[in-house]
This record gives structure tokens, sequence and C-alpha cells, in this order.
């Protein structure tokens, strides 16, 4: 009895355990594509062993972290065929929630910190972006991703994300061919047109979405929309990330959003300066001197009559000289 019972539990977990169907994949379909479309960057906030503690047993996660060793270390946390949270609520030229569509990539880097003279952020050693560039054009190249769509975190949830921060180095990228990035020379012919006008918001919130961010196209110069700003700054003009809408950012813009053969956009009218009131100013009038007193005038004596000129008589013609005769001398 025994014996027979042990036959049918070995019989029933056998049938809980049948292999699934059989998958022949000696054929592949020609129309594909990896769901991989964007690359994130990150920097930790944290030091080496903090960083691999976060982002090996806590929920944030990301698929490779480099480290900053002297010679830095690249860890793959998560297969690339899966999702990592590392981007949270975010958005790029129309997409959103980038976990699902993404590869993040951390950096060991302490960030920024506040100090009086404001808000510091920690560099990049040059030995960590040595390693950084071949892993992501190993990335890209194997998922195709476009140069436009290699981020920042604070491109895709600028609103609340600062990393990778002004410090990192994107023109190094750029020059490798991995980020997008502005022709100087047309910047500089652009900027010609924007230094007589800076734009107003809504032309910054119209060029901002264009590049790829998330904002509201209120038409005012709000809080959102400087932050925004600042974030655009952070990647390509770092020296100045106050997130005033300049005539450098408007020309980088215009450049970045517009075909390398557009036209230069027109130049805008010079502002008229309004014409402001100004309440008259009364002026005192001087009273006038008194007029002198003018001596009566003494009438004036009739002129007398003027006798006639009585007429001149005739001068008598002289009668002519008669030659006188020689005097004859006397004899002795």
């Amino acid at each position: 009895m025994k014996k027979l019972l042990a036959a049918f539990m070995i019989a029933l977990l056998a049938g809980c355990t049948t292999p699934g169907p059989r998958i022949d994949k000696s054929l592949s379909a020609t129309g594909q594509a990896s769901r991989v479309r964007f690359l994130v960057l990150h920097y930790t906030v944290s030091d080496k062993p903090a960083s691999i503690k976060i982002l090996t047993q806590q929920q944030v996660s990301a698929h490779y972290l480099v480290t900053d060793d002297p010679q830095p270390t690249v860890y793959g946390l998560v297969d690339e065929t899966r999702a990592a949270y590392h981007a949270g609520i975010s958005s790029w030229k129309g997409y959103t929630q980038l976990n699902n569509s993404s590869i993040g990539i951390e950096i060991v880097n302490a960030g920024w910190k506040d100090t009086p003279q404001g808000r510091v952020f920690a560099p990049f050693p040059q030995s960590q972006v040595d390693v950084l560039v071949p892993l992501i054009k190993d990335i890209v190249a194997r998922h195709k991703i476009a140069p436009e769509n290699v981020v920042g975190h604070s491109d895709i949830a600028p609103l609340r994300k600062q990393d990778p921060g002004p410090l990192f180095p994107w023109y190094q990228l750029a020059q490798a061919g991995l980020v997008v990035w502005p022709d100087a020379n047309r910047v500089a012919a652009v900027r010609q047109v924007f230094d007589i006008q800076v734009p107003d918001a809504a032309w910054f919130q119209k060029k901002l979405a264009a590049h790829g961010f998330a904002l509201a196209q209120s038409g005012v110069l709000d809080q959102q929309t400087r932050t925004v700003i600042g974030a655009f700054q952070m990647k390509y003009r770092p020296a100045n990330i106050a997130g005033e809408p300049d005539a450098e950012t408007a020309a980088m813009l215009e450049v970045l959003t517009t075909p390398a053969n557009a036209p230069l956009p027109p130049v805008p009218p010079a502002p008229v300066p309004p014409i402001v009131p100004t309440t008259p100013v009364p002026v005192p009038v001087q009273a006038a001197p008194p007029a002198p007193t003018v001596p009566p005038v003494q009438p004036v004596q009739p002129v007398q009559p003027v006798q006639p000129v009585q007429p001149v008589q005739p001068v008598q013609p002289v009668q002519p000289v008669q030659p006188v005769q020689p005097v004859v001398p006397t004899q002795q």
C-alpha cells in the first residue's frame, strides 16, 4: 500500500513539472528593433560603498554603475532586457515613464552641496569619463540610440532633478558623436539677432518643448520655465545656469531646433520705450519792471523858410595881356 501511494505521488509531481512547449529559434523576423530608445545619465550623490548598497539593496536601480576609483569599475546591475528603476516620473520628446524604454547609467559622484558662496558641484575625474565614453558608445551602437536621446536625468525630470549637473563633460560626449551639440559658428550668427531683442517667454517655452522638454505653454516666465531653462543651460552653457532667458541661450535653442540650412530668424524691430507722462512744472512768472518815466516831448519849432539864392553874375572875360617889348641894352 505504501509503495502504491508513493508511486501515485511521484506521478502527481511529475505531472506538475511538465516542461513547456519546445520553441524553435532557428528563424528570425526582419521587422524588429530594440525596445531601448533612450540612455539616461545620473550621478549617485554618494560614495562608492553607499552607491553599491543603494543600487543593489533598495528599490532604485540602474543597468550600470561606474565607480570613481583611480581605475574605475563598471558594474552591470540589471540586464538590458529588463527595466531598471532609475528614471521615475519622466518625459522626453513626448515619451513618458522612461524606465521601460531606457538604459540607465549611474556615476559615483558627490553631486552638490550648498555653501555661503552658493551651490558647488563635484567634478568628474577624467579617468571616469574615459571609461564612461566607451560604455556609452557600445550601448548606443547596439540599440541604435539617436544622439538627441542620450540625456541627463535633469533633461527628463528638470523640475525635480539636477543630475548629472553642470560639471558633467557633455562636450566630450559631443566630440565623440554621442550627443547633439549646436554649431558654434551658427550660434554666433544667430545671436546677433537675439542681441537686439531677447525673445519672450512664449518663444522659449515653444523652443524648449521642440528640443524635448515637457513644459507647459503658459506664455508666462514663471518659475517652472526658469527651471527648465536652467536645465538646458546646465548641459549646453554651464558657465551661467541661473535660468535667465538671455540671447546666448536663445541662439543655442534656435540652432538645435531648426535645420542646419534654415534661414536666420528675422531681426525683430527695436523695442520702443514707453512714453511716460510727465507732470508739468509751473514756471514762476517774473513781474515786469516798471516802465521808465519818459519826459514829455518838447514841441518842434517851425522851420523858417529858406530865402531864395540870388543868381550869380557872369564873369567878365579877362583882356589879353600885351607882350612886353624887349629892352635894348645901351652902349657903354
